[in-house]
C-alpha cells in the first residue's frame, strides 16, 4: 500500500522528492516522473500568483468536475501573459519539452482550495499529448501515481511551492495520478499540510492533432 512499509527511494535534484514501491518502478519512471524543486524564485512565484489572482477571484470553487476528477477547485485556460510570466513559461518549455514537441497555446491553471483534491485519473489523450509540466504555487502537496494494471506499483512526488513537476510517456499513460487530500497528505512519515494550491500546467499537443481540432473541456491534469 502506498505510504506504508519500508520503501525504496530515488533522489531527483534533492534529498527526498520522489519515493516509490520499489527499485523497479523508480527506475522505470526515472525520466518520466521528474521533480525540480526550487525551479521558481520567490519573486517569480509572486509574479505568477499576482497575475492569476484577479481572474481566479471572479470564479467560484466547484465541487463536481466534468469527469468527477477534481473536488474543491477553480480553473481557467490562459493564453495571454505578462512579459515576466512569459519568460517563466519559456523556462518551463525548455526544461520539460523536446524541440519537436508543440505546446498547447493555452496554459491550464488549476486552483485547489485547502481541502480540495484531485482524484486518481489518467488524462485523456484527446486533450493533451505525451508531456505535461506543472508549476506548484503557494502550498506543498503530494502527487501519487499508481499503475493502472499493477496497483502495487506506485510512486509519490513531493511538490513543494515553487517546484516544477514533469510527467512524460509511461507516467502519463500507464499510471493514474492524483493530488492527495489534506487528511491523507503524507510523504512517508512526513506530514505535508495542505493549503490553497495553484498549479500552472503546460501541455504538449496530442500527436497528429492540430490546435483547431482540440475540443473542450480541458484535461484534469
Amino acid at each position: 500500500m502506498a505510504g506504508s512499509g519500508q520503501l525504496a527511494r530515488r533522489t531527483l535534484s534533492g534529498p527526498s522528492w520522489v519515493r516509490g514501491s520499489g527499485p523497479a518502478v523508480l527506475n522505470r519512471l526515472r525520466d518520466a516522473a521528474v521533480v525540480q524543486p526550487g525551479f521558481l524564485t520567490t519573486a517569480e512565484e509572486e509574479t505568477l500568483s499576482r497575475e492569476l489572482e484577479p481572474d481566479l477571484r471572479r470564479r467560484r470553487y466547484e465541487y463536481d468536475h466534468w469527469d468527477a476528477a477534481i473536488h474543491g477547485f477553480r480553473e481557467t485556460e490562459k493564453s495571454r501573459w505578462s512579459e515576466a510570466s512569459q519568460a517563466i513559461l519559456q523556462r518551463v518549455k525548455a526544461a520539460a519539452f523536446g524541440p519537436s514537441q508543440t505546446l498547447l497555446s493555452s496554459v491550464h491553471v488549476l486552483d485547489l482550495e485547502p481541502r480540495g483534491y484531485i482524484k486518481p485519473h489518467v488524462d485523456s489523450i484527446k486533450f493533451c499529448g505525451a508531456t505535461i509540466a506543472g508549476l506548484s504555487l503557494l502550498s506543498p502537496s503530494v502527487m501519487r501515481l499508481v499503475h493502472t494494471q499493477e496497483p502495487g506499483e506506485w510512486l509519490e512526488l513531493l511538490l513543494e511551492p515553487r517546484s516544477l513537476y514533469i510527467l512524460r510517456d509511461s507516467a502519463r499513460y500507464d499510471f493514474s495520478h492524483e493530488i492527495l487530500r489534506d487528511e491523507e497528505s503524507f510523504f512517508g512519515e512526513r506530514r505535508v499540510p495542505r493549503g490553497r494550491r495553484i498549479s500552472v500546467i503546460c501541455r504538449s499537443l496530442p500527436e497528429g492533432v492540430s490546435p483547431g481540432e482540440l475540443g473542450q473541456p480541458p484535461p484534469a491534469c
